[in-house]
């Protein structure tokens, strides 16, 4: 009981002793390296900084908020010494209401059924690319799948964008966009063919990606070559891509077969579903371009599944150049998007359109370029 007593007797004492000695530290200017660590977790104000550098509140606002013209330096350096030193985490909120802008950016892509965004290797690509060159900004990039037109309204509307992105959407939905719909959000429109002025737009050169494609595979000495890609309208990627593809047929005097055209989802199973189908429906067929590269890779399983092999019996070329294309067997033959460009030229864009900047045009396209590797070959003999 007495050695209990004398331990909380020299506890007591220690703890008086330690306080008073921290206190005399800090009145010298010292500050333990626990302080930040205490500010961070107990929520430093603005009010505490001003009250430590004797200054206004007002003063310190300015100051963290980068409106320091008519601070001096001293103050600005005793202000921005203590923001350090106290841990003190500016509210995102706050310097939102400052600046006027929420530093947000969405990107809104189309959302299948229950099927994941992320089963797309191109949208990966893209939500990768934009999301580093809006970080060198100091801009957040908000994901959204969307199922509905209304959806993209709702986005646009309620999540203080500064401004917003849309990936793959038929360019019907992005025509019915109203001034009401989009506000001020500053509004791209990635691989669109859209004639809404309140969208600005970036894309690939679709068509002359196909020529490329098409050129090549009548170059090795195709002629029966199918085209496999998801619906479309009379505008859009894959229209563009599907009329780059007859247009090479017309020039090389092959007649255009219908029966050779399909409607394939942008997906590996489907490419695989369709590989085994092509097989049994059209032995006849030679080369196949597809309009992405995920679709390639499963029709080039669907048709091992089904007994032809690549490039032996069926030559194949992909679109987009994903990185996933070098990591199958043989390496795929693919036309080649130039994605960091792309969401540079998106960002770009829209930063010009949010400072208020007048475009001599509406839309930017960028080159592309034919990938020669393993899965194209001339056609089999006899």
């Amino acid at each position: 009981m007495v050695n209990a007593l004398h331990m909380l007797g020299l506890a007591l004492y220690l703890g008086r002793k330690l306080s008073s000695w921290m206190s005399h530290l800090s009145t010298a200017g010292y500050r333990h390296p626990l302080a930040r660590w205490k500010g961070a977790l107990l929520g430093v104000t603005l009010k505490d900084i001003a009250a430590e550098a004797g200054v206004s509140l007002m003063t310190v606002s300015n100051v963290v908020n980068g409106k320091q013209a008519r601070v001096s330096a001293a103050t600005r350096e005793r202000i921005m010494r203590l923001v350090k030193e106290r841990g003190y985490v500016p509210s995102a909120s706050a310097r939102s209401l400052a600046a006027r802008s929420s530093r947000l950016v969405g990107l809104l892509v189309p959302a299948v059924g229950e099927s994941s965004l992320t089963i797309d290797p191109h949208t990966v690509e893209v939500v990768g690319m934009l999301e580093r060159e809006l970080r060198r900004l100091d801009y957040h990039l908000m994901l959204r799948g969307i199922s509905r037109r209304g959806e993209i309204t709702e986005a646009l509307r309620s999540w203080n964008l500064d401004g917003a992105v849309l990936l793959g959407f038929n360019d019907v939905v992005i025509d019915r966009l109203t001034a009401a719909d989009v506000g001020d959000v500053a509004l791209v429109a990635m691989d669109s063919y859209s004639e809404n002025p309140l969208a600005l737009e970036v894309r690939s050169d679709d068509f002359g990606g196909a020529e490329l494609a098409m050129r090549h595979l009548v170059g090795l000495g195709h002629e029966r070559i199918a085209f496999a890609g998801p619906a479309f309208s009379d505008t859009g990627v894959v229209r563009q891509r599907f009329e780059g593809y007859r247009k090479v047929l017309a020039g090389q005097g092959i007649a255009f077969d219908p029966a050779l055209a399909s409607e394939v989802e942008t997906t590996h199973a489907a490419g695989l579903e369709y590989g085994r189908r092509l097989a049994a429906e059209h032995p006849e067929v030679t080369a196949v371009f597809t309009t992405a590269d995920i679709l390639a890779i499963g029709l080039i399983e669907g048709l091992a599944a089904a007994g032809r092999s690549v490039p032996g019996d069926v030559s194949v070329v992909g679109y987009d150049n994903a990185d996933l294309a070098v990591y199958v067997t043989p390496k795929l033959t693919t036309v080649a998007q130039d994605l960091p460009g792309k969401a540079a030229e998106a960002v770009r864009l829209m930063m010009d359109r949010l400072a208020g900047k007048d475009r001599p045009e509406q839309a930017v396209s960028l080159d592309v370029a034919l990938i020669e590797r393993g899965t194209a070959g001339p056609p089999p003999v006899g």
